[in-house]
């Protein structure tokens, strides 16, 4: 059998695994790699300006595809700059495989030149994260790595040094990965349990997550039987929010409309396929029964007691219980939070609708309600962390073909440019839209580079406001004065004309549309640069000193003021649909 290098051994494995890129930095530890890259057919590197960006493009890749995406860095800072994407990627359930590569082998424990212990530092970041010792035990490792990141959906990480990667295997070897992984059927006992306490209910409410994907049939036919409203965490967005007749908004300090009072008026809430964090939204009266299904164990239980835990996929479990309830007769309560619902989105739109095309600076509410006027059907927005949050969950519509998605556990900044890169890398004809705050396109500007360099199909927003938007909120309401969220004006168009990227910046309301749609049908990578109102920040109506601290409110419910663009107009059908 023909000898090849354990590196050019990986990068065929990982070609014939399915991957086709692989996003990080060249040099030092990691060129056996790269060279393995250069003289593989099938498989291209993704030259980035910093590791961190390498792991968000490769979790945005996982996220579309499903299918198993990788990034490298090379030994010490090189592979430490990778721990924050894989952070949000290993959070969000996104199958990437990190190769950090070591320094040499006989050089561990000695106080090396870039010593670091990766093999320790990324295991709160993975699913798996083991050094590679010898060329055989990578050969091994590698598999064993590629299939823990696809079955626990996660992260996983082989250390991987220099010297070692040089060794000659066996090869070429190939080893067959599971990844049409089956659906957890839940137990008859749960699934008995749940249908007898739907048909004793009196106001049944559903709370869909991210894990209601796949299910959206089944979460619909449930409401309809029962009568029941659906609301959402943002994670569940995009899959159950469109076309849906019982729709009563969004949860959390992102919301909007009559979720919270829905939950909070049921006696029975049931949890579908979420694990949203902010328990102080989650009922926890007296009367309310909490039921929670989930195809993760772990999940159940861990944000608020419940009543009933379900172990099983969200669709298998409902398609379950489905044959076993009695459809249920009143609307009442159904009706009632359909139209608090409608209120709800009506009391809040005219503030931000009224003269907004001659309001200076511009507002982002209209930036954000125009994006979602002229984006492509199949858009894919990545939203930064921030108030690019508020306008990405208030504003753009899902249809069932758009992906919107941003750092939504890990919460950090600078997430949508990076991970806008993975998606056009991955889909090169699909329209990929980065919503980036000002805050975030300053903290990794370097990727600016990377995408004029692959001339990516990228199209840059920046919410310019010259403000940390989020963190103004933050300290606001617990009564601090703003300080240091403000700074200097900059141009980022003119950054990005220097950076080789077509750009435009637009101040004036009226150019907007116009401009920005320009823009938007522009082939390859363009900044579109909007100068928006730093002072737009959408405060609830009712405010404590406890209520904003890490995304978390301990004391208000009522959910964060502002407009909430095309969803008023599915509201309004609701409740003309209501029978009379």
């Amino acid at each position: 059998m023909a000898r090849i290098t354990l590196a050019q051994l990986l990068v065929t494995q990982l070609r014939d695994m399915g991957v086709e890129r692989i996003y990080g930095l060249v040099g030092d530890s990691l060129n056996p790699v790269v060279d393995a890259v250069r003289t593989t057919k099938g498989i291209e590197w993704v030259h980035v300006r910093n590791e961190e960006a390498a792991a968000f493009a490769a979790g945005a890749e996982a996220r579309l595809t499903g299918r198993l995406a990788v990034c490298a860095g090379s030994c010490g800072p090189g592979n430490t700059h990778l721990i924050q994407g894989l952070y949000d990627a290993n959070r969000d359930g996104a199958p990437v495989l990190a190769i950090a590569s070591h320094i040499p082998s006989d050089k561990i424990g000695t106080g090396f030149f870039q010593e670091t212990h990766p093999e320790a530092l990324f295991q709160e970041a993975s699913q798996f994260c083991e050094m590679v010792n010898s060329g055989p035990h990578g050969a091994t490792l590698l598999h064993v790595a590629a299939q823990t990141a696809i079955a626990k959906k996660g992260v996983s990480v082989l250390v991987l040094p220099g010297d070692v990667a040089d060794q000659e295997v066996p090869g070429p070897l190939t080893k067959h990965l599971a990844t049409d992984l089956g659906a957890v059927a839940p137990a008859a006992g749960p699934v008995d349990e749940l249908a007898s306490m739907i048909d004793a209910a009196n106001r049944v409410m559903l709370f869909a997550g991210a894990g209601v994907r796949g299910a959206r049939e089944e979460t619909l036919r449930l409401a309809e039987q029962v009568h029941a409203p659906i609301g959402h965490a943002f994670g569940g967005k995009e899959w159950i929010q469109y076309d849906n007749p019982f729709d009563v908004g969004m949860s959390g300090l992102l919301g909007y409309g009559a979720c919270y009072e829905a939950m909070h008026g049921a006696d029975l809430v049931i949890l579908l396929g979420t694990d949203f964090p902010y328990s102080e939204f989650l009922p926890s009266e007296k009367g309310i029964a909490v039921v929670q299904i989930d195809e993760d164990a772990s999940r159940l239980g861990r944000r608020v007691p419940l009543d009933l835990a379900v172990h099983g996929d969200v669709a298998l479990t409902l398609q379950a219980v489905l044959e076993k309830i009695t459809p249920k007769k009143s609307r009442r309560y159904l009706d009632d939070m359909l139209k608090k619902h409608h209120k709800a989105l009506t009391g809040v739109v005219s503030a931000y609708t009224r003269n907004v095309e001659r309001m200076k600076p511009i507002h982002p509410e209209f930036v954000a309600s125009t994006l979602d006027e002229l984006a492509d059907d199949d858009a894919v927005f990545t939203v930064d962390t921030g108030m690019c949050n508020v306008w990405g969950a208030r504003y753009i519509t899902p249809n069932g073909k758009r992906r919107v998605f941003g750092s939504f556990h890990h919460g950090t900044m600078a997430n949508a440019l990076p991970q806008a890169i993975g998606a056009s890398a991955a889909f090169p004809g699909r329209q990929v839209i980065s919503m980036s705050g000002d805050g975030g396109l300053g903290m990794l500007m370097g990727e600016l580079l990377t995408v004029r360099l692959h001339d990516l199909n990228t199209k840059i927003l920046v919410f310019n406001n010259s403000s940390l938007g989020m963190v103004k909120l933050e300290m606001l309401v617990e009564g601090i004065p703003d300080y240091e969220t403000d700074h200097a004006s900059v141009d980022f168009a003119a950054i990005a004309e220097g950076a080789g990227i077509p750009s435009v910046r637009i101040t004036d309301p009226k150019r907007l549309k116009k401009d920005l749609g320009h823009a938007l049908s522009r082939k390859g990578p363009v900044l579109i640069d909007v100068v928006t109102d730093p002072d737009a920040l959408s405060m609830p109506p009712k405010i404590t000193s406890q209520q904003i601290r890490g995304f978390a409110t301990s004391a208000t419910k009522v959910v964060l003021g502002g407009g909430v663009g095309k969803m008023v107009d599915m509201a309004a059908a609701n409740v003309r649909n209501i029978p009379r």
